[in-house]
């Protein structure tokens, strides 16, 4: 029999657009000649739901608009959809089996997820019982998501007669997490003897990018089929003898899959909440080149616009290399100079800082006009602004609270300095668009004169790697220290990011892109004495 695997692309809360589009893959499917589709998790809804999913009402419109779908299913075609279910006073996250334009059976998912990113029990209730059901004499059992990252529901299917194992999922990416899923998939495949069939979602929510990458994996653990990466679409797959296969599409290597992330996370973020385009601030610097290169590729030249807003600080190599970077992208590039602006700020200052040095405060009030000037423009014509600073930065707090963090979503924020150079040299393989210079030039703020960023900051090749053991793996102090890192520095970095939580609660969501990114996935109190012991 053929089966179809629809990678899709939900949007949170738009269930009769959610809805159209399955049922015209479904319609797409039938005619492909599939006996039966499998949707992702939470398919009609989106994913995740997060506190919609604590509403009667936001229940009540899904059940009503997946009997809807129901009826509009070829009658010879088996829909298994993820959708929210509010059953008898309680709430799964759920999977209707639909064949002849009804729900024919129902799959609560088990395994509910409550770590990183996800907080699932905070708002389902865990079901308990396999679902199987025959067609065209295979018989399928349903998992969803978190239920293969744990022993015991996929046994539980294969004890209920199951052949194939088919696995709703709205995983999010995150560097090597294919990688990850495999180990995964094929553990559960040791445990219960059965293959399987995993559906995931691609696209974009929020913080989330869903990377897509749905495959099939025979009972010896072998790939047998695996759908692109962060590209929406409708996969056949032949299935025989319990075995399904399709093209097995080659997965994107570290760089060129951090990239596409962010290209989707910004393309579905400024669609899905209906911008007309971005706005970023140009610098000359390569944390802003990354960001406008990524901004062109997710949302087309015509629709991105790069300001430029030099201060008497700013170098005249970053005017050249900015203006260089903004023509071979193709987009519109202004200079507004921000010196008479500032001087203003320092003129109705001048009786409170009179008889005090140049400090920060100097320092972020270049930053605060810029983000002034920035958001005006939004303002007035309704395009996002993208902020451009990196996860080095937000970890250290080495931003500016509404200046450079002002923004609507901060597209590097889980992107650690020295990856934004690889993704920088990666993105001019696909083309020749930043400037070397930009790459190779000592990074600097340019708030003052002759500023480098390692005046403040340890080199960022040894910060990176302690904020990855600090942030991303919770290593104590002194098991970073044992590793080989320098005390001090191990001190410095550490302090840092615990006085840097308040900035980074007051700063733009960003793409996550790592197993542990800032935002709803680390959650550190803001008012915190805890240092740990060296």
């Amino acid at each position: 029999m053929k089966l179809a695997i629809a990678q899709f692309n939900p949007t949170v809360g738009d269930l009769q657009g959610n809805a159209r589009r399955l049922a015209d893959l479904a319609a797409e499917a039938r005619q492909a000649g599939a006996s039966l589709m499998l949707a992702p998790e939470l398919a009609l809804c989106g994913y995740p739901p997060e506190d919609l999913a604590l509403r009667d009402d936001f229940f009540h419109e899904n059940a009503r608009v997946l009997d809807e779908l129901a009826a509009t299913i070829p009658a010879d075609l088996t829909l298994v959809v993820g959708h929210p279910l509010l059953e008898a006073g309680q709430r799964y996250n759920a999977a209707a089996v639909i064949r002849e334009n009804r729900i024919a059976a129902t799959y609560r998912k088990q395994q509910l997820p409550n770590y990183a990113v996800f907080d699932e029990v905070r708002t389902f209730t865990p079901g308990d019982s396999a679902c199987v059901f025959e067609l065209e004499g295979t018989r399928f059992a349903v998992n969803i998501c978190a239920d293969i990252w744990f022993p015991g529901s996929a046994a539980q299917a294969r004890d209920a007669g199951a052949q194939v194992l088919l696995v709703l999922n709205a995983s999010p990416f995150h560097m090597h997490k294919q990688r990850e899923r495999f180990e995964i998939a094929r553990a559960r495949i040791a445990e219960s003897g059965l293959g399987l069939i995993y559906a995931n979602a691609v696209g974009a929510q929020d913080e989330l990018v869903f990377d897509g990458g749905s495959f099939a994996m025979a009972r010896d653990g072998q790939v047998t089929a695996q759908c692109p990466a962060f590209e929406e679409g409708l996969y056949i797959l032949e299935l025989n003898d319990g075995v399904a296969a399709g093209e097995v599409v080659e997965w994107p290597g570290t760089e060129a899959s951090a990239y596409q992330a962010l290209v989707v996370g910004v393309r579905d973020y400024v669609a899905k909440n209906g911008f007309p385009g971005a706005y970023i601030g140009l610098s000359g610097g390569i944390d802003s080149a990354l960001t406008l290169c990524v901004a062109v590729d997710a949302l087309g030249a015509d629709r991105v616009e790069a300001v430029m807003m030099p201060s008497q600080f700013t170098a005249d190599i970053s005017l050249v290399d900015a203006e260089a970077l903004a023509a071979n992208l193709g987009v519109r590039y202004d200079v507004q100079p921000i010196k008479s602006m500032y001087d203003s700020f320092i003129t109705a200052l001048s009786d409170e800082f009179d008889g005090l040095p140049f400090d920060l405060t100097e320092e972020n009030i270049q930053a605060r006009v810029r983000g002034v000037i920035l958001m005006a423009l939004s303002n007035k014509f309704g395009k996002l602004v993208l902020s451009t600073g990196n996860k080095s930065e937000m970890a250290t707090g080495y931003a500016t609270l509404y200046g450079d963090m002002a923004g609507g979503l901060a597209v590097l924020k889980d992107v650690s300095k020295t990856l934004v150079w690889r993704l920088s040299r990666y993105r001019n393989t696909l083309s020749q668009v930043i400037p070397e210079r930009i790459i190779t030039r000592p990074p600097s703020a340019e708030l003052r004169h002759n500023q480098t960023d390692q005046d403040s900051l340890p080199p960022y090749e040894i910060l990176d790697a302690i904020m990855e053991r600090y942030v991303e793996r919770d290593m104590a102090p002194g098991r970073i220290v044992a590793e080989g890192y320098d005390p001090d520095a191990v001190r410095r970095v550490v302090q840092l990011i615990d006085r840097a939580e308040y900035k980074r609660r007051q700063s733009p969501p960003g793409i996550r892109v790592t197993p542990r990114g800032f935002g709803r996935d680390r959650r550190y109190p803001i008012t915190n004495k805890y240092r740990a012991p060296f």
